[in-house]
């Protein structure tokens, strides 16, 4: 018997981007060094502080912030979803 995992419901690669928007986000620990590329608007930041990225389920930057809680609590107000990246 032969394995098939092509369905009639296959996502389209912009489909899948746009998998879960507006309902699940997502929560990264992430180096100060690294906001920049995230989070281009935001203003310098001192190296080596730990901050928190909120992002959407396509990866859009939703929130910086340095209290975990934080970051939780603006997804809980927006009727996010959040699960944690590693």
């Amino acid at each position: 018997m032969k394995n098939e995992f092509h369905t009639d419901t296959d996502l389209t690669p912009q489909q899948f981007a746009h998998l879960g928007s507006g309902a699940v986000a997502y929560l990264k620990t992430i180096r100060s060094e690294d906001a920049q590329r995230l989070f281009p608007q935001a203003p310098p930041i001192r190296p080596g502080l730990q901050l928190f990225a909120l992002l959407s389920a396509d990866g859009s930057p939703i929130l910086l912030t340095d209290s975990r809680d934080a970051a939780i609590a603006n997804a809980w107000e927006n009727q996010l979803e959040t699960v944690s990246v590693h």
